[in-house]
């Protein structure tokens, strides 16, 4: 009797591949030549002693620009490249739930494969807008603040602002312990190593692991596994709403994945616009976003950490500053000058807030704010009018 699988596999391995060469390796980027490709293909280029993997990013001609997945000791030029005619995949299932994965779905806490039930392409599309549920029932994350003052409503997109280390990812690991949703899917993207482990043993616990999926890519990893970490943990959070479920999708930072792909944008030639971000960074973020949302079924709440920029935001506290000048002419204009608590206490006084909020001390402040005035707007009348601290 044929064996045919066994035939099918002999015929597929006799089969005649092309392969290319490496070109080029400038920075993140390898340059591939005489290897038919598409952008977003995985390349496996031999190193000698170890097969390094490569995404392909953008083509030129007959030039494939690659960035790689891993280390590249040992990368020459002239070594040879093979197309796998596939782009990157995950593999689902409900055995992901109490799973940790690197940026490309395989497992790292040790505990053997995944065991999937299917393989699934990571890159995908956003439903359609006229297939989305309307977003009109609200999502209980088990924080009194937020469920009180900030309800969020299944498949809504919300973005945490903050500065480093102020407690985003204590609070999503409040919100993975507490939600009502079925599961969470995490994804930690640029973080440093140390704050991993703290983050699974000590932030999330058993309890909230349980049922979560966490995608982990820190800071060291190439910039394409960073971003392929966010798509993956969108791309397992899709195929649970896709059953049914409630899926609450949690990604810190969604700063660092724009970063990264701010990365290989550079790398490939893209020239740099606002804060030196390529055009690609503004799509692929709105590609990403999209992505989350309601479906025909289950639904996907999007919970977004985003970097700020220089001082941290204002908490709620307030230092209001009115100030009258009055002019030559007699025309009276208002400046209303509003900085965040801490910052004003510096700056003005240099003291804590009981003594500031003395009214000697208020007196001396409000002098020597006079005679700033009255050095900038020379000439003038000028008169300042200090309100109490008032919480916004």
């Amino acid at each position: 009797m044929l064996d045919t699988p066994r035939w099918a596999r002999t015929l597929a391995a006799a089969a005649p591949t092309r392969v290319g060469t490496v070109r080029s390796v400038v920075g993140l980027s390898i340059e591939v030549s005489g290897l038919p490709c598409a952008v977003g293909d995985l390349v496996d280029i031999d190193a000698g002693k170890a097969t390094i993997g490569a995404e392909v990013v953008a083509l030129e001609q007959a030039v494939a620009r690659c960035m790689p997945l891993g280390p590249t000791d040992g990368l020459r030029v002239g070594a040879p490249v093979r197309g796998t005619g596939r782009p990157l995949s995950v593999g689902v299932g409900p055995s992901l739930l109490g799973r940790v994965l690197d940026g490309l779905g395989r497992p790292i806490d040790g505990r053997g494969p995944v065991g999937a039930v299917e393989t699934v392409p990571v890159a995908g599309h956003a439903p359609s807008a006229l297939d989305r549920a309307r977003v009109d029932t609200p999502l209980e994350l088990g924080v009194r603040v937020l469920d009180t003052l900030v309800t969020v409503g299944r498949g809504q997109r919300i973005g945490l602002f903050a500065g480093s280390g102020v407690g985003k990812s204590s609070l999503l690991s409040m919100i993975a312990r507490g939600t009502e949703a079925a599961i969470n899917v995490i994804a930690l993207v640029g973080e440093r190593g140390r704050e991993v482990r703290e983050f699974l043993e000590d932030d999330l616990g058993p309890e909230g692991l349980a049922r979560s999926v966490v995608v982990v890519a820190t800071s060291d990893e190439p910039p394409v596994v960073r971003l392929r970490a966010a798509f993956t943990a969108t791309r397992i959070a899709e195929y649970f709403r896709d059953g049914g479920a409630d899926v609450v999708l949690m990604m810190d930072s969604l700063t660092r994945a724009a970063m990264a792909q701010r990365e290989i944008g550079l790398s490939v030639g893209e020239p740099p616009a606002t804060r030196g971000y390529p055009p690609s960074t503004f799509s692929m973020l709105a590609q990403l976003l999209e992505r989350a949302g309601t479906g025909t079924t289950g639904s996907v709440t999007g919970i977004y950490t985003v970097l700020v920029d220089g001082d941290n935001l204002a908490d709620g506290h307030y230092l209001r500053l009115g100030f009258s000048i009055q002019l030559k002419k007699g025309a009276t204009a208002e400046l209303q000058v509003a900085r965040a608590l801490d910052i004003a206490i510096a700056t003005y006084s240099g003291k804590p807030i009981d003594e500031v909020n003395d009214p000697a001390r208020r007196e001396e402040l409000k002098a020597e704010l006079l005679t700033q005035l009255s050095e900038t707007f020379k000439g003038e009348v000028v008169d300042v009018y200090l309100t109490d601290y008032v919480t916004q």
